[in-house]
């Protein structure tokens, strides 16, 4: 089957987590014997940044106008494919939708990596910068990251003819557990692009905790942070780790934190990216709450809850490394039996044949 994706980025992971979505996914579907091409802007930010020029197990396609190459680019390399795939955020989404529709011989499915999000902008505005509601109905599927509520909410308000979940997923052959690095040894890590509505949380959960243990050591990492956020004495900050390094990132901290953004919390049911890495990697997860989080891990068995600094004080202080590696251990297994990059390939072709 040839499979042609219109996404934000797979050449760079500066900065967003859907290039290892995609990463995860068009690798586990090369294996199966597809091919993908994957069509891009080529973008400054990204262009600077980019980690995986190249991919080898798909084509990647970059252009930097959508009118004087984009355009035609799409229509050459959707012509003959058995499936196309537009993409949350992707710049050009919204031309290359109507022409998708006018052209393309087969199904056209929307991927949202980004569905509260999406959702938000809908309700208020009709639309988003990549997706018009109008739209929605001329899809033959709309692939959410978030499952739950919001998928009766995509048919039965946006005319969804089929929503249905295809969560982000791990790669359990990039992302095992290590030998602890020197660089990322901390007694609690945090590893994600700063988001203004996440921040707080952070701060919160991470650095007040520094502040009230400043004999334990402490790591942030990510893009984006603004120079003058007061971390304490004993936060270290690191503004990129790529992907290659995210297992001795997660193997060489005690504990590592898990935060999500507002939008995700309220429609409950979506996973990062990150939550599963750090399990594939038996790291012991501290995180937020949210609904649907005990469909992925169990609270207090295979993660661990927190609500201020004094949740995550008393995790770092009364949990034992026996049973901080037991909680490890166990969210690994819990995440290879459901959530690796090959379940998710055969969840889109068990999609793409329900379309047929």
């Amino acid at each position: 089957m040839k499979i042609a994706i219109l996404g934000l980025t797979i050449t760079s992971s500066w900065g967003n987590g859907h290039a290892t979505t995609y990463r995860s996914l068009c690798k586990a579907l090369h294996q199966r014997g597809h091919r993908i091409d994957f069509i891009e802007r080529d973008v400054e930010w990204y262009r600077s940044h980019r980690d995986l020029p190249a991919p080898a197990f798909c084509t990647a396609h970059l252009y930097e106008d959508w009118n004087a190459y984009g355009r035609q680019l799409v229509l050459r390399q959707c012509v003959d494919a058995d499936v196309v795939i537009v993409g949350s955020y992707f710049p050009d989404a919204v031309a290359a939708s109507a022409l998708l529709f006018e052209s393309a011989r087969r199904p056209v499915l929307f991927y949202d990596i980004d569905t509260p999000i999406t959702l938000a902008a809908l309700r208020s505005e009709g639309e988003a910068a990549y997706l018009r509601a109008v739209d929605i109905p001329r899809f033959a599927a709309y692939m959410s990251f978030t499952g739950g509520p919001v998928l009766h909410e995509l048919t039965s308000r946006f005319g969804s003819p089929f929503a249905v979940p295809l969560y982000c997923s791990v790669d359990p052959a990039e992302h095992t557990r290590t030998a602890i690095a020197p660089l990322y040894r901390s007694d609690l890590s945090y590893l994600g692009t700063y988001a203004v509505d996440r921040q707080p949380k952070l701060m919160e959960l991470l650095n007040r905790t520094a502040e009230q243990m400043p004999d334990a050591k402490f790591l942030v990492a990510g893009p984006q942070y603004p120079e003058e956020t007061p971390w304490a004495e004993n936060v270290r900050y690191l503004d990129h780790v790529g992907p290659p390094e995210h297992s001795a990132f997660y193997s060489s901290s005690r504990f590592t934190l898990n935060l999500t953004r507002r939008d995700m919390v309220e429609a409950g049911y979506s996973p990062s990216v990150r939550l599963f890495e750090a399990s594939a990697c038996e790291a012991a997860i501290i995180s937020d709450a949210w609904p649907g989080l005990d469909t992925f891990l169990t609270p207090g068995q295979e993660v661990l809850l927190a609500k201020d600094a004094s949740d995550v004080r008393a995790v770092l202080a009364g949990v034992s490394d026996q049973e901080r590696r037991r909680i490890g251990c166990r969210a690994r297994e819990r995440i290879l039996e459901a959530h690796t990059a090959m379940h998710r390939a055969q969840e889109f072709e068990a999609i793409v044949s329900r379309l047929r």
